[in-house]
């Protein structure tokens, strides 16, 4: 069946023409770190500050995120394209995954914090919500910290990363 009569293929497409936020999403669990590469991901309250990130109910970092108490999200930066590919990745090695990838660990939670990120978020789970062939993580936002520095975000659109040239 060609990709325009598969089922969802249209809103598949349609979704790719909103731009997004890249951001990693981390989590310890069984002793070993957990992650992957989310763009379904947004603020939802101010009080008490919560996030929601959407995660495949068929990915194996699902089981760990959704068993493990807390989590954490880095935000990625201009220039961290290939973060975001490796965690992308489903064939990487989950026991090596961070070996190549500079991160420390968050005071809060113990879930990797990738370093360079425009800033990262500590949670716990708040709660967690049907969202068809995906779950919807809410978590209450513990800790945030962020970059001084004045770098742009890294987005995704239309199936491409790329770093807005506007950004100041």
């Amino acid at each position: 069946m060609d990709d325009a009569r598969r089922p969802g293929a249209e809103f598949r497409q349609t979704m790719a023409a909103f731009a997004s936020g890249v951001t990693v999403v981390s989590t310890r669990w069984r002793g070993v770190s957990h992650a992957m590469t989310a763009t379904a991901f947004c603020s939802v309250s101010l009080d008490p500050p919560l996030v929601l990130v959407c995660v495949s109910r068929q990915s194996r970092f699902h089981a760990a995120v959704t068993q493990a108490d807390c989590w954490s999200v880095s935000l990625l930066s201009a220039g961290q394209e290939g973060v975001a590919r490796h965690f992308a990745n489903s064939g990487r090695r989950l026991e090596t995954q961070f070996d190549e990838v500079p991160h420390t660990l968050g005071p809060v939670t113990g879930a990797p914090l990738i370093n360079d990120a425009l800033g990262w978020l500590e949670c716990t789970t708040y709660g967690m919500h049907d969202g068809g062939d995906h779950t919807i993580l809410v978590g209450q936002v513990e800790r945030s910290s962020r970059d001084p520095a004045r770098k742009g975000p890294l987005t995704y659109y239309r199936g491409t990363y790329s770093q807005p040239s506007d950004v100041r």
